[in-house]
């Protein structure tokens, strides 16, 4: 009886490898759903070790979180080449963005995520099962994306805690994914927040995707993802009037890095 289901399951396993090397929407559905079921079990089994070494919602389960999550790039096969992470050790807090691609950016986050480091997330990953209480453990900061007056009352929250409690906090600025190989204007609501609290912003780029991972053309397999930890650039002394100079340098020194990156012309 267990040859049996053992020849079974070698059949399906052999079966499922025939229909990924033949169909790349299959290959795509199947590699997703393998991911998924990665976050899912992941964060089922590392939410009750955050409750017992650290008694409950605290940053310092991302210590934890990113020892789960960094063992992912080994069953997806995709490999990280990282430069710069000396550029976070700033004193103080400081606010960090990136460019925001797709599901994957959260190996990308993990990989180099510095200590004492929370991220802003849509309200939205709240409610998203055992990975919503993952996240929210880890200390993830939610807005409420339609309600610009709510957005903008717990970013100013935000402000006041990162300088009390010494954190940098990690921000996407183009507000939503974006897997063109290109970056979305930015939001300044991260700028607003680096000006207020007069932190240093600090920009990571990850190299585009779509060589290997692309939802359009159902394209996922293994590949490598170049990243650059960029110099801090300093808000001490600038007001609100500087804040739409500031997002333009930052953008376009990002929008550089990421097609340097990606091996793609300027």
């Amino acid at each position: 009886m267990e040859l049996g289901w053992l020849l079974w399951g070698a059949a399906v396993l052999l079966l499922l490898h025939v229909l990924m090397a033949l169909s790349p929407t299959v290959n795509f559905a199947l590699r997703i759903g393998f991911y998924s079921f990665l976050c899912i079990l992941a964060s089922a089994l590392t939410a009750p070790v955050c409750l017992l070494v650290n008694g409950g919602r605290t940053v310092k389960n991302m210590r934890i979180i990113k020892a789960v999550v960094r063992t992912f790039k080994y069953f997806l096969g995709v490999r990280f080449e990282v430069k710069g992470l000396e550029n976070f050790k700033v004193e103080g807090p400081a606010i960090i963005v990136s460019n925001h691609q797709s599901i994957l950016d959260m190996m990308g986050l993990m990989e180099i995520l510095p200590d004492d480091c929370v991220q802003v997330a849509k309200k939205e990953l709240m409610y998203a099962g055992t990975v919503g209480l993952i996240i929210y453990l880890g200390g993830v900061i939610f807005i409420n994306r339609k309600s610009t007056t709510s957005a903008k009352m717990v970013m100013a929250e935000v402000a006041k805690s990162m300088i009390t409690e010494n954190v940098k906090v990690w921000v996407y600025p183009e507000g939503t994914r974006n897997c063109t190989g290109d970056l979305l204007p930015f939001k300044k609501g991260a700028f607003h927040l680096a000006v207020q609290a007069q932190v240093p912003v600090i920009p990571v780029v990850y190299s585009s995707f779509t060589s290997f991972y692309n939802p359009k053309t159902k394209l996922f397999t293994s590949g490598k993802i170049k990243v650059e930890v960029l110099p801090p650039i300093e808000t001490k002394g600038l007001t609100s009037d500087s804040v739409s100079d500031l997002t333009d340098r930052c953008f376009h020194t990002m929008r550089e890095t990421l097609f340097r990156l990606s091996g793609r012309p300027s």
